[in-house]
């Protein structure tokens, strides 16, 4: 409840007692609230960091003693937007490591052989980015190339899709991979005639090189994601959904304890850390609303760029090729049984129709245990008509990436050939009655909302418009509003915090952003162009040096 300002009702006596309040009034702006009702109001009142009051029942506040009364100017102010998936440890280490994204074969050996030459021998070089679909030569690159770049140190790079990783023969030495060593389970050793690794490791496979790096310390890691989060306010996220592994809670949990952490975390954990969960009874919806424990990732297949991504029927120049289940159907009814029950909400990926498939079967199944759970599917890349109704049946958010969609066309086009109408089908989801919730999957792709947006709305290249005025497969575009409501109010929904997080409502957290350019009112290519000049969590605006 919201009392009249400058007073609270108390709790037995009815009578109002004065205390003090912290408010704050925006005014002379354009602000967008998320409510359909009632879409765009002039003032605000924030009050102890959440809305008080909109138009007329914000100018009451102004009669608060110290009151804040800001003249926004006429500037656009929407809802801060939440990035519902993305890795953001893996992120923050992305900061200090060789970004490959959008080169040439060409370059990004020479990027390999620049790092080389300005580290001690033996430290490795990591990075991430490549992507061989691009390249004139398509082939995966090799151990061969990155030893004549960098011989005398080892090198793990992984793929921009991240199902792929290519190491060089020093980085293969120190992990212990032979010609002896065996294919893991639901992962790939890229092999030659011979039988020899040469250097490309699929799925669970990349893990045999990435588990033998040397890992940062602590307290680094705590400050990468400090870094990180000073980025992500810039971009206008106040919030994300992270779904990467240890130690990121732990991380992130100490960047709270020290009074640093400034963008809303809504954390998921892996695989490895269920038994764990489940034997201290660690709950989804832990936490508040700062650091909020969302619940447990899976994957279920690979990646469209990767050839990974489990089919029905195989890619259309691999015959022989349908993709890779990451879990057994089996196990993963196991496995979502175990979660259910124990009360942690599911976030599985899913790209291929065959896996979005399976992974509706076991949600399906576990429904009934624990009801109240948000189950998601992350990315939904493609999809057969009848499961985009059971996502809505089931109750399932559609967990999806929408540059994804205007970065993988040629490739959708080349390997899922006329099945592409069924890819990243946004309108359909959301027509058959399912919540979407959008991000980024950074750093696969970059964390830029407002190119999110633009793919949203156009479904056509930042780059140069293709495929042309209409975009790939229109029929599949998004209203700004239907896009934006994927990024707030959506991403909360799928947290189970859309009560108090995604609007611009009285009781809602004062999230907010404030644009260089009123988004509503001009084309989607401004989108492009947009900047967030200011940045509010928690009625507080955050500032690097001043917050």
């Amino acid at each position: 409840m919201i009392c009249w300002p400058g007073s609270v009702a108390t709790k037995h006596s009815g009578t109002r007692a004065h205390v003090s309040v912290k408010a704050r009034i925006l005014h002379n702006a354009r602000i967008y609230t998320g409510d359909a009702h009632r879409p765009f109001v002039e003032t605000m009142a924030i009050v102890d960091g959440r809305v008080a009051g909109l138009d007329r029942a914000a100018h009451a506040w102004q009669q608060i003693p110290n009151a804040v009364v800001e003249n926004m100017q006429g500037a656009c102010v929407i809802p801060g937007i939440t990035d519902a998936h993305a890795h953001l440890m893996w992120y923050a280490r992305s900061l200090r490591e060789l970004d490959l994204r959008d080169l040439t074969r060409e370059a990004t050996m020479d990027a390999i052989a620049s790092r080389a030459g300005a580290l001690p021998e033996g430290v490795w070089i990591t990075g991430r980015g490549w992507d061989q679909n691009i390249w004139r030569d398509t082939s995966f690159p090799t151990a061969a190339e990155l030893d004549h770049a960098a011989p005398r140190h080892p090198v793990a790079l992984i793929a921009k899709n991240a199902h792929a990783l290519v190491a060089n023969s020093a980085a293969m030495a120190v992990a212990g991979v032979t010609a002896q060593t065996p294919d893991p389970v639901h992962g790939k050793i890229a092999r030659d005639e011979r039988g020899q690794p040469m250097g490309i490791f699929f799925e669970e496979a990349s893990g045999l090189i990435s588990r033998a790096r040397p890992e940062e310390d602590f307290n680094t890691l705590v400050d990468l994601l400090d870094e990180a989060q000073w980025h992500l306010l810039s971009l206008g996220i106040t919030g994300v959904h992270d779904v990467d592994g240890s130690p990121a809670f732990a991380a992130e949990q100490e960047l709270r304890r020290q009074g640093r952490q400034r963008v809303r975390i809504v954390k998921y954990i892996r695989l490895e850390a269920l038994d764990a969960a489940l034997d201290v009874g660690l709950r989804s919806g832990y936490g508040d609303d700062m650091l909020h424990f969302g619940g447990l990732k899976l994957f279920a297949d690979g990646a469209l760029g990767a050839r990974t991504a489990a089919l029905f029927a195989p890619y259309e120049e691999e015959p022989d090729n349908v993709g890779l289940l990451t879990l057994e159907p089996e196990r993963l009814y196991e496995i979502a049984r175990m979660a259910a029950t124990g009360g942690l909400a599911m976030a599985i990926h899913a790209i291929g129709d065959r896996a979005n498939h399976i992974v509706l079967d076991a949600l399906e199944t576990v429904r009934g245990l624990n009801p109240a759970l948000r189950h998601r599917i992350e990315h939904v890349q493609m999809i057969t008509e009848e499961d985009q109704r059971r996502l809505a049946r089931n109750g399932v958010v559609a967990s999806m990436q929408p540059t994804h969609a205007i970065h993988d066309m040629p490739m959708s086009e080349r390997y899922w050939g006329a099945r592409s109408r069924l890819a990243y089908a946004w309108r359909s989801i959301q027509e058959a009655g399912a919540v979407l919730a959008f991000g980024s999957d950074a750093p696969i792709e970059i964390f830029d909302p407002f190119l999110g947006l633009y793919a949203a709305v156009t479904r056509r290249s930042e780059v140069d418009g293709a495929p042309g005025p209409a975009g790939w497969y229109p029929e599949q575009r998004l209203t700004l509003a239907q896009a934006l409501g994927a990024y707030t109010a959506g991403a909360a929904y799928a947290a189970g915090l859309e009560d108090r997080l995604g609007r611009l409502l009285p009781g809602y957290n004062a999230d907010l952003i404030v644009l260089d350019r009123d988004i509503f009112a001009l084309p989607p290519e401004a989108l492009l162009e947009t900047r967030v000049n200011r940045a509010m969590v928690g009625g507080t605006w955050q500032v690097p040096d001043e917050a």
